[in-house]
């Protein structure tokens, strides 16, 4: 066994200056990139992948294999290297770095077939880890485990403690986050330098079973991730006192080289880390545990009845709770994370049936997000995440790496605009819309009865990418039947005649809004046509400049949202194209709202079925 250690001491050693050398090489030949940060990482990276992890080069995202997450995603030239030293692809592949050409960019995407999830924006890696920790120990029961490297400058940001606190929470002893203690940020050093005692309490604090190691100590690190092996019912953390630049010591922890590839020093610091290079034979990996449960990506469909009647009211919030049943019903796949607000948003309801499969993530709405995204990694499960619609602005930054991590990320928003009343501008949502739009592949849908919201539901459950759903508070009337059809990117009709002369546009709560003026507008002899767009993005601008041609270009957008990248800005852009003259008024909130009752704060502020009314009254005189 000694001797089994010691092999296996010196060549990991031998293959972590490797990966230093290749990591110098390959930013050199990109004239950029982060090769100190790769160099204090290169210990931990050569045990990890030479000794420690189970994986196949054949299919590294194999559903059996452990998962690593490099949270320092700058450190990614490291990474890289790490996959070639193992002989996952070739030197001559990994000196593209950073080329138009190459899918070795300057931080890891998974464009990438042995990327999980887009890091570089600090601070998010650990939660996306536990969410596939979770996963693994929780729902699929499998032996694999998650590794996550996370940068001392990044363990300022709050949404690493987020995931400490839920991994301690969910006892997740499937889990190891490796912290790499190089003491010296992008411009300064980091506020605790080396000050490794402080980490070990701060970690443990969080109910870690921390390991203060050596971090350029193979030995150190090859017996502390056999220790984390041991550990039960709470995850490890080895916390690595590392330099930054290890190995060059024109460049050990010293300022001013971060994010500098290192041409001018290059040749004399690989000379220095060659020297120390033994050509030792590399130690067999340990073999994959291949038992992670078979996964078939079908289509979902909703078997069980929709039972809603026609003109009964139901807020849609309620009915997303119900449509998360039906399609958890329909496949066990299907899993619901919610922060703390599973009463209000009606995630409730699927905890109640499904409770083994309902994720509980507290009032930590960027950590939920990425736990979510870790869930939903190799499409192992289909996550869908809950809170009140204003909360995920907070997590707009894991949202955006969410797309780029290509995810397939659910999220449901309730407690829309003023319309939730009393509870104030606090709460109300008037910002989501405009930045939802602006991710890319990202389906916006605004569902504006319980029918729709279920559709809406069942059609992101088979969408590829990310979707979010908005929900309202109020109830609103079920105009549509139970084999409705409903597909994303196409609107519904819900009032039309021959002789209509406006054109009104609204979603959810301002639907009914349309739907009120356009009672009233008929007992005064004007006919009005009212759409529902069912998705704001991608909107149906085809209907909308359809019908706007056959209501004489004249068209109201009515919305609970401030006007800003709403949906009367949507509506103004698919009529950009019109060759017609078109007159567009947009009714949105357009300043800061009051706590009130929902009916006179839809009154005051320019969206209730009077104010509708007036507008085409003034449109039409």
């Amino acid at each position: 066994y000694q001797r089994r250690v010691r092999e296996a001491v010196v060549s990991t050693q031998s293959t972590g200056n490797e990966i230093r050398c290749l990591s110098i090489e390959c930013t050199n030949a990109s004239k950029s990139g982060h090769p100190t940060s790769c160099m204090s990482a290169a210990d931990v990276l050569s045990v990890l992948f030479f000794n420690e992890m189970r994986y196949t080069n054949e299919e590294p995202r194999h559903p059996s294999s452990d998962r690593f997450i490099l949270s320092k995603g700058h450190a990614a030239p490291g990474l890289y290297s790490a996959w070639c030293a193992a002989g996952l692809f070739d030197k001559e592949k990994l000196l593209t770095l950073r080329k138009i050409d190459s899918d070795l960019e300057g931080h890891p995407t998974p464009r990438l077939n042995f990327i999980d999830a887009a890091t570089g924006s600090l601070g998010q890696g650990l939660s996306v880890a536990a969410g596939m920790a979770y996963i693994g120990k929780y729902i699929e029961k499998a032996s694999y485990r998650t590794y996550c490297m996370i940068g001392d400058g990044e363990s300022a940001e709050g949404s690493i403690w987020e995931a400490l606190s839920f991994a301690s929470h969910y006892k997740l002893d499937n889990l190891v986050a490796i912290f790499d203690i190089n003491r010296l940020g992008q411009s300064e050093a980091a506020p605790l330098q080396h000050q490794m005692d402080v980490y070990r309490a701060r970690v443990e604090a969080f109910g870690f079973h921390a390991m203060v190691v050596d971090g350029h100590s193979v030995e150190e690190i090859l017996k502390a991730f056999e220790e984390a092996k041991s550990v039960k019912n709470k995850p490890s953390a080895l916390i690595c006192k590392t330099f930054k630049g290890q190995g060059g010591s024109e460049v050990a922890d010293k300022l001013n080289f971060h994010g500098k590839a290192l041409n001018a020093q290059s040749e004399k610091i690989l000379a220095e880390i060659k020297g120390r290079m033994h050509g030792a034979e590399v130690v067999p990996r340990p073999a994959m545990i291949d038992d992670a449960p078979k996964v078939e990506d079908l289509p979902i469909k909703i078997k069980s009845d929709i039972d809603y009647k026609l003109g009964t009211k139901l807020a849609t919030r309620l009915a997303y709770g119900h449509a998360l049943v039906k399609l958890g019903e329909a496949c066990d796949r299907v899993v619901v994370l919610d922060a703390d607000t599973k009463n209000s948003t009606f995630a409730l309801k699927f905890k109640d049936v499904f409770p083994d499969r309902f994720i509980e993530c507290f009032i930590a709405e960027q950590n939920m997000v990425g736990v979510a995204l870790g869930c939903g990694a190799r499409r192992r499960t289909i996550p869908f995440c809950s809170t009140f619609a204003t909360f995920f602005t907070r997590a707009m930054d894991q949202i955006r790496m969410a797309a780029v991590s290509q995810s397939h990320l659910n999220m449901a928003g309730s407690h829309c605009g003023v319309s939730i009343g009393e509870d104030g501008p606090s709460q109300m949502a008037l910002e989501d819309i405009a930045a939802f739009r602006a991710i890319p592949n990202l389906v916006y849908f605004y569902p504006s009865d319980a029918v729709s919201t279920v559709r809406a539901v069942e059609l992101a459950a088979n969408y590829p990418c990310m979707t979010f759903i908005r929900t309202s508070r109020p109830e609103t009337t079920v105009i549509y039947g139970a084999d409705e059809q409903f597909e994303i990117g196409k609107a519904k009709i819900v009032k039309s005649s021959p002789t209509d002369k406006v054109l009104v546009i609204g979603c959810g709560i301002t639907l009914e809004s349309a739907m009120g003026a356009y009672s009233t507008l008929a007992d005064e002899g004007t006919n009005i046509r009212v759409m529902d767009p069912f998705t704001v993005k991608p909107l149906d601008c085809e209907a909308v400049v359809r019908n706007a041609r056959e209501c004489g270009g004249k068209v109201i957008t009515v919305e609970d949202h401030y006007p800003q990248g709403g949906l009367g800005e949507a509506v103004a852009g698919a009529l950009s194209s019109a060759d017609f003259l078109t007159n567009q008024k947009i009714l949105a909130v357009r300043e800061i709202p009051r706590s009130g009752p929902p009916a006179v704060l839809l009154d005051m502020f320019g969206i209730s079925a009077n104010k509708v009314a007036d507008a085409v009254r003034e449109m039409t005189k």
